[in-house]
């Protein structure tokens, strides 16, 4: 990562060796010194300095200043004799490609070094010419491949100067830097120096400025036997989640270099190797002896090779090669999981059936995990690759604890319970930034409870109904029970396909939207009457009691992966035998679809829904002006074209329960009258009035018979046969 700090920026003379080479390649008519000026921001790097570099299209400039000639960047050079404080003249002009091969002299070591090309150099600040340091940067290793240069690295690990290092042996990098300043200043080959605030990569986890050093490291080969082609005929073989992630690796893995796999700490898994002194050659058991210290390794833990002796190993040969102290990339350690983990269980399979990591890992672990199980079984090591976003605040802004903007996620099942945390985790589309805060978890709170209150109704109507006994079959149940089991069918189907492709925000979705609209607002509603009017065991109320109890079978199975504490509670009451968790079951086999010869098609349903809705809008607005009290204290004429008054008359007088209203009469429209309002549902109109009639203190409907038994002057004929005849009969809703 990049924050800013503090450097010393710093311009230094590199001066000409043969100045009549320099007059030759470039003919002015200056005097003096030449020195072509570089300038850095690591003035730490200059003891590791192997040449200068130039830019071979870039147009440089020779100017004159006093008794000096200085060679820069003319599209800089201006700003840099501004820095200096000096004047000069402009007294020749030349390409960078001119200047190749000079040599020049180190500003305080007795070393020359040569003028060499690269594209990599710029005008975007500096001189135009660049001090190139193979030992400690990228662009300058690969451009000192190209021109054969030293690769000095005389910086330690510790970043500290190596004991050998001239002037600056044992000093830290970051402390050297006003050393390297002063010695320049006393031979002269100081220009200028300001300290200025810029962007510095630091280390991600420590936040910390990083320097750049050249070790000598161990590497994986991507094309030595085909390693690059296999993996990426293995990536086309995967199933990648969101499927931007096969294009994602498969750019990083056509273009990659080779694998580095070691590293310079003094902590992890070793590369046990001896490699000869002289030769740089594996010792010729190589194999073998990696067997033994991994032996080493399982007994006594990771030190056991770090504290062996290479004699004990290789005997007498032990004074011929060096023992290997680097560690390997941790990215091999996890991406050898497959083979530690998958191979060596009988409870799991390779290739395992999906990976799943943040979107960071196609660079990571996907890949580390890839090649490495392509190079030893030629296979991925996973059927399918799942990528996940990173969680961000209510801001956008990644979380992380340097920042103090994370979330805990034990403070949140403290205050709100573990299912709330898990049902945000499924509610959201991981293929993109999560975004989480107290105001996202309490919504979340509050569709749990939408979902959770619904099994509780669902609980609360089944407490009579034993499912060896009362359960009615399928054939048997009223078309409003069969539509909603033909609806909770076809869901269970849409939520099975949403798990199979991880696409959890989805099953969330429906399952809370079947809670909210199916059910809650709609076949809850409306079986309330049937439920609380109709004698315990009669057909009507075992009916709806037998759709809920399945509903209720599959309910709690769709949400047991996710809510997996509540499913598990509500498993426990749901009528019936059972074993001890939802978490042992299978999907509920139970449901059916509507028939094709059903008297109430499933679009005859949306239909009766629909005109349901636009009843309620206008109940609504008769409500808001005083007209009615609510649904049940209404009479509701209807006026509907052909085929939707077909609709209606197939449900007859039963449509009042559909609409909830006192009454609900059917007319063609052509009856309508002048006072009737047209709705929103177009071919139906409605003519609403607050009913004349006494309401029934049982099920509080107003109709013309309440009083109409003497034994019972409260209720109305239905309730009378509810209560002391044999019940009344219910043929759709």
């Amino acid at each position: 990562e990049y924050e800013d700090k503090t450097s010393p920026a710093i311009d230094v003379r590199f001066p000409l060796v043969d100045v009549a080479a320099f007059d030759k390649a470039c003919p002015n008519n200056g005097s003096g010194a030449v020195s072509i000026a570089i300038w850095t921001t690591t003035p730490w790097t200059l003891p590791a300095n192997q040449a200068v570099c130039l830019h071979p299209e870039l147009d440089y400039v020779v100017v004159q200043c006093d008794n000096e000639r200085l060679v820069l960047a003319e599209a800089l050079y201006e700003k840099a004799l501004e820095r200096y404080q000096l004047t000069g003249e402009v007294i020749a002009r030349v390409k960078g490609a001119t200047l190749e091969g000079l040599q020049l002299q180190h500003p305080f070591y007795d070393r020359k070094v040569p003028v060499i090309l690269g594209d990599h150099v710029t005008t975007d600040a500096g001189t135009g010419a660049v001090h190139t340091a193979p030992g400690h940067g990228q662009d300058d290793y690969i451009v000192g491949l190209k021109y054969k240069l030293e690769v000095d690295n005389p910086v330690g690990g510790n970043g500290v100067f190596l004991p050998d290092t001239p002037v600056f042996a044992g000093e830290s990098v970051f402390k050297a830097n006003p050393q390297v300043i002063e010695l320049l200043k006393e031979k002269s080959a100081l220009l200028c120096h300001i300290d200025i605030r810029h962007s510095y990569p630091h280390c991600w986890r420590h936040k910390t400025p990083i320097i750049f050093r050249a070790t000598p490291q161990w590497f994986v080969s991507m094309n030595q036997n085909g390693l690059r082609d296999q993996a990426m005929q293995a990536i086309a073989t995967t199933k990648w989640m969101p499927d931007w992630g096969q294009k994602r690796i498969e750019n990083m893995v056509s273009g990659r270099p080779d694998w580095c796999i070691s590293r310079q700490r003094t902590w992890g898994v070793p590369i046990p190797l001896f490699v000869h002194q002289q030769s740089g050659e594996l010792h010729p058991d190589s194999q073998a002896l990696i067997e033994k210290v991994a032996l080493a390794v399982e007994q006594e833990g990771i030190d056991a090779w770090f504290d062996m002796d290479a004699s004990d190993l290789i005997g007498a040969d032990a004074e011929n090669y060096f023992k290997v102290t680097d560690t390997l990339d941790v990215w091999f350690d996890s991406g050898v999981s497959h083979a530690c983990v998958l191979t060596r269980r009988d409870d799991l399979q390779r290739p395992a059936d999906l990976y799943l990591e943040g979107s960071d890992q196609h660079r990571g672990w996907f890949q580390s995990s890839l090649l490495t199980s392509v190079a030893t079984t030629g296979k991925a090591p996973y059927k399918a690759v799942l990528t996940h976003g990173f969680t961000v605040d209510a801001e956008g802004k990644k979380m992380s604890k340097s920042k103090g903007n994370t979330v805990s996620p034990q403070k949140v099942v403290n205050n709100l319970g573990a299912d709330i945390i898990r049902l945000w985790v499924a509610a959201t589309d991981y293929s993109a930034e999560m975004t989480v805060s107290d105001e996202i978890l309490k919504r979340t709170a509050d569709s749990y409870r939408r979902i959770r209150n619904t099994a509780r109704y669902l609980l609360s109507n089944l407490n009579d109904f034993d499912p060896a006994a009362n359960l009615v079959a399928t054939e048997k149940l009223l078309p409003l029970d069969r539509w909603v089991m033909d609806r909770a069918y076809h869901l269970q189907l849409e939520i099975l396909a949403a798990y199979e492709s991880y696409q959890f925000h989805l099953i969330y979705q429906k399952v809370h939207n079947f809670c909210a609209n199916e059910l809650g607002s709609a076949y809850l509603d409306i079986t309330k009457d049937r439920q609380y009017t109709m004698p315990a065991d009669s057909l009507g109320r075992r009916s709806s009691q037998t759709a809920m109890y399945h509903i209720l079978e599959a309910l709690s199975r769709w949400i047991a992966p996710i809510l997996s504490f509540t499913a598990d509670e509500l498993w426990e009451f749901i009528p019936g035998q059972r074993n001890a968790s939802v978490l042992l079951n299978d999907w509920y086999q139970s449901l059916e679809p509507l028939s094709q010869d059903s008297v109430l098609s499933v679009a005859d349903w949306q239909q009766l829904f629909s005109v349901r809705e636009a009843v309620a809008k206008e109940l609504e607005n008769k409500r808001n002006h005083g007209e009615v009290k609510g649904g049940l204290t209404a009479d509701v004429n209807l006026y509907a074209e052909d085929k939707l008054l077909e609709i209606l008359n197939k449900v007859g007088d039963e449509l009042k329960f559909v609409l909830i209203t006192s009454s609900a009469r059917r007319f063609a429209m052509a009856d309508k009258p002048g006072t009737a309002i047209n709705t929103g549902l177009t071919g139906l109109a409605v003519n609403i009035q607050a009913s004349a009639n006494s309401r029934c203190e049982r099920c509080w409907h107003q109709t013309d018979d309440v009083g109409s038994h003497a034994d019972h002057p409260e209720l109305c004929g239905r309730c009378v046969e509810n209560v002391d005849g044999d019940g009344e009969t219910r043929r759709f809703a």
